[in-house]
């Protein structure tokens, strides 16, 4: 233990310092969330302002609060490619400031292990333990195996903060591997409660009919995913295998629905590869022994998410065209957030024996005119992205009902999606179909 410290001291600067570390031309790579170091990044940002560092390349994304990194005036000193659009990255991407690379969450390793790069790592992380290794809590994803794996070893910097969890998996860095440390305790950022509707718990509750015991789940971020929970609190024997965890698991663990006990992959252990919610998921996720935080290489793969009996995927959409293409991640040809691991696990749910892929979303929204539009349309917005092809998508739910689309051809899904998109817009999406003639 001596010696751990003895190392941890000898290693431990201020973030001025440990900034220094890094060069022109380097790649620096950011996890996502609350992984995201905010005082080494200020840090980095002076050194661009003061003119002493510049070519940088940043890799990263799902940002949860604002830095000065992601300045504008910055940008000509850095390339940022984003992979995920949190709020602050999202202006500067459609505006061009920044580039977007689509890149689903189960490839980030694989992709970036190819690339030839001097790399730097620099990440949030939990106190390190009596045997000198340090947690990167609530945010695994992929930077822990590119820097394992990578051919030319990323320098290591990290931002110890005692409000991250210490969570348990593969997804520790020891002593011995760190470049450089710092330390800064602030309160890691959490999702306000979201307020339920009555929309919300319409869509909910046709999904939870669908749900059998001994089910293992993915729920994403959001009203309806938190809607579906509360309907799913009489179940029995509910298991993990997320890309994210959210409050509405710890829910359902306190009311008895969750217990992973019957899962037949990976028993007895909530499966993520990051965490983002309230402080009570934070403190749950704590040294809690059936958390296992890995990669999204692994998590990710849907033939590891297959491999779950009864698995259910519930995710957001934005847009579903009248043969089942859906756009979840951009608003025309603009990009709003990005596609994540939506795909993965859509592919892998309906791989699973016995599971089941949900993609959601409210029949109608408004417009900036105060007009109301149809979510369901004869074709997807221009420029839109298609996020899940037409032949991966199984079940599309709306407050209307739910529309099994996997199987069907185009006359079948046609007539499954008009059921289910508002009555106002039904009698124009039938007129669009017989145009287009997908129907006679």
């Amino acid at each position: 233990m001596n010696k751990w410290k003895e190392m941890y001291k000898s290693k431990l600067t201020t973030p001025d310092e440990a900034v220094k570390l890094i060069e022109p031309g380097d790649y620096v790579m950011l996890p996502f969330a609350n992984g995201i170091p905010p005082a080494l990044l200020e840090a980095l940002a002076s050194r661009l302002r003061n003119g002493d560092l510049s070519d940088i390349h940043f890799f990263g994304g799902l940002t949860v609060q604002d830095s000065s990194i992601f300045d504008f005036d910055l940008a000509p000193k850095m390339l940022l490619e984003a992979n995920f659009l949190g709020a602050q990255l999202r202006k500067g991407t459609q505006e061009g400031v920044f580039t977007f690379n689509p890149m689903r969450l189960s490839e980030y390793v694989p992709i970036m292990l190819a690339r030839q790069m001097n790399g730097v790592i620099v990440q949030r992380v939990a106190p390190m333990d009596k045997h000198g290794f340090l947690s990167t809590g609530t945010d695994c994803e992929y930077i822990w195996e590119v820097f394992k794996k990578h051919p030319r070893k990323p320098k290591l910097i990290l931002e110890v903060n005692e409000y991250m969890p210490r969570t348990l998996g593969n997804n520790q860095f020891h002593i011995s591997e760190v470049s450089a440390l710092i330390e800064h305790n602030t309160p890691l950022v959490s999702l306000p409660p979201n307020e339920i509707t009555d929309v919300d718990r319409a869509i909910a509750g046709y999904i939870a009919e669908m749900v059998e015991d001994e089910s293992c789940l993915q729920l994403g971020i959001g009203r309806i995913p938190n809607a579906v929970a509360q309907f799913l609190k009489d179940k029995r024997d509910l298991g993990v295998h997320t890309e994210m965890l959210v409050d509405s698991m710890v829910d359902l663990y306190e009311a008895g629905a969750i217990t992973c006990a019957k899962k037949n992959f990976m028993p007895n252990r909530w499966i993520a590869t990051f965490a983002l919610g309230s402080q009570k998921l934070y403190d749950f996720i704590d040294d809690n022994p059936m958390v296992w935080m890995l990669s999204a290489a692994w998590v990710n793969d849907p033939n590891n998410i297959a491999k779950n009996d009864r698995m259910v995927s519930v995710n957001s959409t934005l847009e579903v065209d009248l043969t089942g293409q859906c756009n979840s991640e951009s608003i025309g040809y603009r990009q709003y957030s990005g596609t994540g691991g939506q795909l993965d696990f859509v592919q892998g749910a309906v791989r699973s024996r016995g599971g089941k892929s949900f993609l959601t979303l409210y029949s109608t929204y408004t417009d900036k005119e105060g007009n109301l539009r149809s979510r369901i349309v004869p074709r997807l917005s221009d420029g839109a992205t298609v996020t899940v092809p037409r032949t991966d998508v199984q079940y599309v739910v709306t407050e209307y009902g739910v529309a099994c689309l996997k199987g069907k051809h185009i006359r079948q899904r046609v007539q499954e999606l008009i059921n289910i998109a508002h009555p106002d817009f039904r009698d124009y999406l039938r007129s669009e179909a017989r145009r287009m003639n997908f129907i006679p």
